[in-house]
């Protein structure tokens, strides 16, 4: 009989004394039992000899960080799992010799390399060797529709302006222009558009088409009308800000401006102190890097102005929706509904988030060099970042994930998603759990995407699209795509969207080999809830505003009053939540994603000189959030 042990341990010295505890145990004694024990250390070889009842076996093939030991004076086996040390316990204790004959670099690649946590799953672990972790394909019955959002009926969202919002044509000011180069991709600049329709409102100014990033990591060379449709944006916003398409000339010749770039988060006194003098002073402000340089905290005229723009003002190009509309419609021919999922896992992302996902010394040389490209990146600690929920789920993660949630082998699945590291690979356990597996590139020829492919923002807008129809949304990341399509699916109808709990995920996975599927499905569905997009899962205010636009969510109290009056069932009825329905929770972790330097910035210029005039004063902008966070600079 084999027993396989498999475990991560720092240190070979506690690599002796853990094996030597757990092998010392009277509770396993055979001769003919041998362990084949294993560590996800690359670098931690486990030990060669334990001394007592257990020793080495040359003659049994051994990898550099496994070896077999066998039994040398054992008498019987009892029906008992081995010895668990409280500091460092096994991953799994399983008698399955094609277990044990996989390396542990492989088996690594499938699980994470950090300790598991123990999980209170049902399970008595002092009664077996062996827990069967087995993936139904069937979703499960649940208490709840998995299509759509429980308490969506009773909020709507709203976005008109109230009659004290002046028009612009009244405060509009003459020789007063506003220019804004936008930084990122697709859904960055999206942010940055937006925000820059609201700075010209409060400046009063007069806004210049902005320009989009075509120097960025995307090296895009689209312009604004070649993936927004310019003229319905200059005319939707007509009554809210005077736009044009290029700046005027001033006695035949081009205006000279002054190019300024303000601090993140920056509030209207922000920009009246910072930027209003020097457009008195030089008629046209160029403002640089415009990303996320808006407060999330402005008076609701201004906050209904930024879902203006965002959601009805900034529309994709002809050629753009007739093709996104396609893509929806070739899902729609396959499937009543289907899932759209972001997936962010490209070796750029890996690299620059520090984590580690148990492809052994090739995943660290490979994603290492990657990451020297950024010099001022400090050293990161993958296992107290993925414990953080700071790393992107894996697709077997996800896959799993959605099956917990009731989601079937049946359901078909689009995926929104750049290169993946480790290709096929990586994807095949997301493939094997959902076959029906699109992408853009399987529903369309090449030929009709070619006007498209060479453009990475053009390409990004058709994914766009097809998540924000999707009838569940679900992402990997917090990026900007992730955190646009969570509000705008708010402001439509609290379409279900999907981010995953990662902090508390990240035990679960750890453990699940542990586990019954039973046991892990349920934690799963627990940790979920306040995370499936229910309206009020979030509080007004917390979070980005593009996220979570609770300025522009009305409730239809007509419709809730109605609700309220039917006659109310006691115990477990519609009013009562079942165990397996979404409680709406305020746990979400919006606030606590990683930030790191704005990598870009080869200096911070006018931003830091000025920043000494406000010295002893309050602050004009969120100095919490001046710096970008990981999505900010690489994705989108």
């Amino acid at each position: 009989m084999w027993i396989c042990v498999r475990t991560w341990i720092s240190n070979p010295l506690n690599a002796r004394s853990f094996t030597g505890a757990t092998l010392a145990s009277p509770r396993w004694r055979d001769p003919n039992v041998s362990f084949f024990i294993t560590t996800f250390n690359p670098q931690t070889p486990p030990p060669r000899s334990i001394g007592g009842r257990w020793s080495w076996n040359p003659n049994l093939h051994a990898t550099p960080s496994s070896v077999f030991l066998t039994c040398r004076d054992c008498d019987e086996l009892r029906s008992q799992s081995p010895h668990r040390s409280s500091s460092v316990p096994p991953e799994r204790s399983v008698a399955a010799p094609e277990l044990c004959s996989r390396s542990p670099e492989s088996e690594a690649h499938q699980h994470q390399h950090h300790p598991p946590s123990k999980v209170s799953d049902g399970v008595d672990n002092g009664a077996a060797a062996t827990v069967s972790f087995h993936v139904p394909k069937s979703g499960g019955k649940l208490q709840r529709d998995i299509w759509s959002s429980r308490n969506s009926g009773f909020y709507y969202g709203c976005s008109n302006a109230s009659i004290k919002f002046a028009r612009a044509a009244a405060i509009t000011q003459p020789n007063r222009y506003l220019m804004i180069a936008t930084s990122g991709g697709l859904n960055q600049q999206r942010t940055g558009i937006t925000d820059a329709v609201v700075a010209a409102r409060i400046l009063n100014a007069t806004l210049v088409v902005p320009k989009l990033d075509q120097k960025s990591f995307w090296k895009d060379t689209s312009d604004f009308l070649e993936i927004f449709d310019v003229d319905w944006f200059i005319s939707s916003l007509a009554n809210d800000v005077k736009i044009i398409k290029q700046l005027p000339k001033k006695g035949g010749k081009p205006w000279s401006f002054r190019s300024m770039r303000v601090p993140r988060k920056c509030s209207e006194r922000c920009y009246h102190n910072r930027v209003l003098p020097v457009l008195l002073k030089r008629h046209v402000v160029q403002l640089s890097k415009f990303d996320y340089r808006l407060s999330n905290k402005l008076d609701t005229g201004l906050q209904k102005l930024r879902c203006r723009v965002n959601y009805h003002a900034l529309k994709f190009t002809n050629p753009i929706r007739k093709m996104g509309d396609k893509l929806v419609k070739r899902m729609r021919m396959r499937s009543k509904n289907f899932i759209a999922l972001h997936l962010r896992f490209e070796p750029d992302m890996l690299a620059f988030s520090g984590c580690y996902y148990g492809g052994g010394e090739k995943e660290i040389k490979e994603l290492g060099a990657i990451r020297k490209r950024w010099k001022t990146l400090h050293i990161t600690n993958p296992d107290r970042a993925r414990r953080q929920g700071k790393c992107p789920l894996t697709p077997e993660e996800l896959g799993l994930i959605l099956r917990a949630l009731g989601y079937g082998s049946d359901v078909h699945i689009y995926v929104a998603s750049g290169e993946i590291y480790g290709g096929e690979e990586t994807l095949a356990p997301l493939k094997a759990l959902f076959p029906n597996f699109h992408t853009k590139e399987t529903l369309a020829s090449k030929k009709e995407l070619e006007p498209f492919s060479s453009f990475s923002s053009r390409m990004a807008a058709l994914d766009f699209i097809v998540c924000d129809e999707s009838d569940v949304f679900v992402t990997n990341n917090n990026g900007n795509m992730a955190r646009i399509l969570a509000g705008r699916r708010r402001y439509f109808g609290h379409k279900p969207t999907i981010r995953p709990n990662a902090k508390k995920l990240y035990r679960l996975f750890s453990a699940k080999t542990n586990m019954t599927w039973e046991a892990f499905a349920s934690k799963v569905r627990s940790y979920q809830r306040g995370f499936m997009g229910e309206p009020m899962e979030v509080r007004p205010g917390r979070g980005e505003f593009h996220e979570n636009p609770s300025s522009c969510i009305c409730e239809d109290s007509e419709a809730k009053a109605k609700r309220d009056s039917r006659p109310r069932k006691l115990g477990k009825g519609k009013d009562t939540p079942a165990k397996d329905e979404d409680v709406v929770a305020d746990d979400q972790n919006i606030n606590e994603d990683p930030e790191w330097s704005d990598l870009d910035d080869e200096d911070n210029g006018d931003a830091l000189q000025e920043s000494s005039l406000f010295n002893g004063t309050l602050l004009d902008y969120d100095a919490a959030s001046e710096e970008p966070e990981l999505e900010d600079i690489l994705s989108d």
